[in-house]
């Protein structure tokens, strides 16, 4: 079955490098860089690296305080993080700086992913979530590098969806080392889809070992104080394609209630900055841009987030968070960051890839879930009336958060353990 894997996967490559050049008209960064995604490097790179795998901007999220550990542990070990969008690797080059090396993750070809191999020589591979590449972990197994799964979680549509090719699935999971996963729902899904019952490990979720940076949130506050002096400040983050339409809409209707209202939209991908502007400003709202560098006046309406790595210090400047994703059924975005910063939370229904954290948000009253906008519009009215209902959200939502931390050490032991001499 690999082997008619690797086949239409070779017939497909020119077809994704099209793809590549195409999205690259409007996001620029896809264009560059494109010899990574074949494993061509025009650099040495340091070898017997910790290669950690975040394909985008929640899985690098997840994956930054386990990589911290593991560089507090093992300081002399050099650290490789792939990703495979450019948003991720944007997170990860703000966060991370000159202390790990990135790179593109390679197209899943045998004769690429040998030469990835052999350029790092990584000492143990990490994969976050549920990325399945088949040649990728026949490599590793190949050349003996421990594989593991973390932070895996697994829908039940997705867990349907990987029992169709279980000749290509099976043999995948059986060069993995250990797979910790997040739930027992994700364990037995695992299992379901082939993996050894033995080698899943409920380990909890890493997402929610968040860390906020004192000095974002410092920053957040001043330019709240400074460029949104005296408005009521919704956030919409990680927005989607007609999400926008919704919430343009929604501060049109909100406004006569709530005067002082400044609608703070951050869409999810960069090429979507400049779309969202024309957006608002076809609907008459006035715009100011964040790389403008100017604060609001009294009639300006939105304030589109477009930078890169600074959702946390945004949320900490805002009075209430929308995370988007959920009003599109795109399966919602990581509610648990606003939580941290300390703004209370608001999502929409469509939260099938966060549904356990969802439901357990909801369940310790840290959260509001509205069914669509005119539900969300009541939201944002009882969070701006309702001073101690707000409070008592965003102490449950801290408390939440704080309850549920643990993950990272518990992944970072379990990594440990191929490490020993």
């Amino acid at each position: 079955m690999r082997i008619l894997y690797t086949l239409l996967f070779h017939l497909a490559l020119p077809m994704v490098l099209l793809r590549l050049y195409w999205r690259g008209a409007k996001a620029p960064e896809y264009r560059r860089r494109w010899r990574e995604r074949l494993a061509i490097y025009p650099f040495q790179s340091r070898q017997g690296v910790l290669w950690f795998h975040a394909v985008s901007v929640g899985e690098a999220e997840a994956a930054i305080p386990l990589i911290k550990l593991m560089q507090s542990r093992y300081p002399e070990l050099p650290v490789l993080v792939t990703t495979t969008t450019p948003t991720g690797s944007a997170r990860v080059r703000a966060v991370l700086a000159e202390r790990v090396e990135h790179v593109y993750l390679p197209y899943d070809l045998p004769i690429v992913v040998r030469r990835f191999i052999a350029h790092f020589r990584p000492r143990l591979a990490v994969v976050m979530e549920k990325e399945i590449w088949p040649n990728l972990f026949a490599a590793c197994a190949e050349a003996a590098i421990p594989l593991f799964i973390v932070n895996a979680r697994l829908s039940a549509r997705s867990a349907r969806s990987y029992q169709k090719i279980p000749a290509l699935v099976r043999p995948a999971l059986a060069s993995v080392v250990a797979i910790a996963v997040q739930t027992d729902e994700d364990r037995a899904r695992f299992i379901e889809i082939g993996a050894e019952p033995g080698k899943v490990r409920v380990l909890g979720n890493i997402k929610f070992d968040v860390t906020i940076d004192p000095a974002a949130v410092a920053k957040g506050q001043s330019l709240k104080a400074q460029a949104f002096a005296d408005r009521w400040v919704l956030i919409a983050a990680s927005t989607h394609h007609g999400e926008e339409d919704v919430l343009a809409d929604l501060y049109s209707q909100l406004k006569a209630a709530l005067p002082e209202l400044l609608l703070l939209i951050v869409p999810r991908h960069p090429e979507r900055f400049q779309p969202v502007r024309t957006l608002c400003e076809q609907r008459g709202l006035r715009v100011v841009m964040r790389s403008e560098q100017r604060p609001c006046s009294a009639q300006t309406d939105v304030y589109i987030g477009d930078s890169m790595g600074e959702l946390k210090m945004l949320y900490a400047a805002a009075d209430a968070a929308f995370v988007g994703g959920s009003l599109v059924p795109v399966g919602g975005h990581n509610v648990l960051e606003p939580a941290a910063v300390g703004v209370p939370v608001v999502f929409g229904p469509e939260m099938f890839n966060f549904q356990e954290i969802a439901e357990r948000m909801l369940a310790a009253e840290a959260a509001i879930q509205c069914a669509d906008a005119t539900a969300l519009s009541a939201a944002v009215l009882r969070l701006h009336r309702d001073g101690e209902f707000t409070h008592r959200l965003v102490g449950n939502a801290r408390q939440f958060v704080a309850d549920n931390q643990g993950a990272a050490e518990r992944a970072a032991a379990l990594l440990a353990e191929s490490l020993k001499v």
